[in-house]
């Protein structure tokens, strides 16, 4: 009891503070999400995301260098693609030359030791910007399924480190690893979007990728309800019994206690994506001169550590890495 019990004993300095910290932010610790494209432009400024740039593959390789310098160990690619080669199935996303095979092979020219994460989803390659084959107004889940399957292969082949399946289609992720066994791919990864929520907070990245416009209806039928806690837990332990290396929540801060609750239940690696629409609310309230903009990055980063993420992907990760480096 006070005053035998001081807390603000071992606030009162900058070492005893970092002598007694719980929980620490790494460089080690960002993921860098990326926005490639297919236009002429080497850098395109995406309006609802200031800071972020649409990048050409010139640009992408220059983007690998950085990463690597800063040592940022992986980066996450969504591609956009010139709207004439999308159709109602997306068939783009089962080109073996298409833009996301040739930025994988751009990032391991460019930068060998950076990982590659690619995610596995129709949404950037359709032209009703839903994640699957449409079946009426419905998304069909198996013939989904199958063409995630096709996609999740050509990346492997192509040289990506970490297929993340996005869909949330059900039996999805034993469906790819089945398929990446059987081609010999025994050493890709799969990240499973696990958690991912119908969630408000996505409006500025599918802006970046060229679908909000395209969207027809809501993802409801897909995606989990911003309502549901417990669901999460069926959701994560069918992935990891069907071959999930790894898991993500999404989005990220108005689900820290989905993390939380992941963290806690299952060994297995759980990474957080702060959203686009997380990115664009800090950026917003930093240009009007409404908080510090450093500060809160770091404090909303920080905060996916203290919930028990493993990893952030983030838009703000070689912002963050400069700020961590010094």
């Amino acid at each position: 009891m006070y005053p035998a019990t001081r807390l603000r004993r071992t606030r009162q300095a900058d070492w005893s503070r970092r002598l007694v910290q719980e929980k620490t932010l790494q460089t080690s610790d960002l993921v860098w999400s990326v926005v490639v494209s297919d236009t002429a432009d080497p850098r395109e400024p995406v309006a609802a995301l200031p800071g972020v740039d649409r990048l050409s593959l010139k640009a992408l390789a220059e983007a690998a260098r950085e990463a690597e310098a800063l040592g940022i160990p992986a980066m996450a690619i969504f591609p956009h693609i010139d709207p004439a080669k999308k159709d109602e199935a997306g068939r783009e996303a089962l080109n073996p030359d298409g833009l996301v095979p040739q930025a994988i092979k751009t990032i391991k020219d460019a930068a060998p030791n950076v990982g590659v994460i690619c995610d596995v989803a129709l949404d950037p390659f359709t032209t009703h910007g839903h994640d699957g084959v449409l079946d009426g107004d419905y998304v069909a889940n198996d013939a989904t399924v199958d063409s995630l399957i096709q996609q999740a292969l050509i990346q492997a082949d192509a040289g990506c480190d970490v297929v993340a399946p996005s869909d949330m289609m059900d039996g999805r992720i034993g469906a790819i690893r089945d398929a990446l066994e059987s081609a010999g791919h025994h050493n890709t990864m799969i990240l499973s979007y696990a958690a991912k929520y119908a969630s408000g907070f996505y409006g500025p990245y599918r802006d970046a990728i060229g679908s909000a416009a395209a969207l027809k209806g809501d993802k409801k039928t897909y995606q989990m309800d911003p309502a549901n806690a417990e669901e999460c837990l069926r959701e994560v332990e069918l992935d990891i019994q069907e071959g999930a290396d790894m898991v993500m929540v999404k989005p990220g801060l108005p689900y820290l206690d989905i993390i939380k609750t992941l963290t806690d239940n299952f060994p297995v690696p759980v990474l957080a994506f702060q959203v686009s629409g997380e990115y664009a609310m800090v950026q917003a309230a930093a240009a009007n001169g409404w908080i510090d903009g450093d500060r809160v990055m770091l404090e909303s980063l920080m905060s996916f550590k203290r919930a028990g993420a493993a990893a952030v992907i983030t838009y703000f990760a070689p912002r963050a890495a400069r700020a961590l480096n010094g």
